[in-house]
């Protein structure tokens, strides 16, 4: 019997993959605990459609990031921090502090994960980051680092 698993089965498919399985294994075990459906010209229609569907959301998603990308590189990321005499930082700015200066001047809401710094920030200045908006597309930023009032 071919079926459509619905969800993964350790030694047996990965969930929306078209498998050849006994009939037995089939009606005892996969189709009573909905691990399974059997693959019916329409369960087939459906799951294609579901694809395209994601698809063409996920080119969706990476338009926008372009976009955006656009829009966003070469930008400068205001940073206000507490400095000593020497110009140094009392501590360094973090990824966090960029990734929420982002969100305040750009309103561009990302995690801190997706900032990258070459080099801690310890002083004030500018800096080169790397902010990653979807896989594969990022924005190279300036951190320009400011004393803070």
């Amino acid at each position: 019997m071919k079926v459509i698993f619905l969800e993964d089965v350790p030694g047996t498919g990965k969930k929306d993959q078209i498998a050849s399985v006994a009939d037995g294994y089939a009606r005892n075990y996969l189709l009573p605990r909905k691990l399974a459906r059997e693959a019916t010209p329409d369960a087939l229609n459906a799951i294609q459609r579901a694809k395209s569907a994601e698809q063409h959301r996920e080119i969706k998603r990476r338009e926008e990031a372009e976009e955006l990308a656009r829009k966003l590189n070469k930008g400068v990321i205001l940073v206000g921090a507490r400095h000593g005499d020497s110009d140094r930082l009392y501590g360094s700015v973090t990824s966090q502090e960029i990734a929420e200066a982002l969100n305040a001047q750009y309103h561009v809401d990302v995690e801190k994960r997706r900032v990258e710094l070459p080099e801690p920030i310890r002083a004030l200045g500018e800096y080169p980051a790397t902010v990653w908006l979807y896989a594969g597309v990022e924005a190279n930023m300036i951190v320009k680092v400011a004393a803070k009032a």
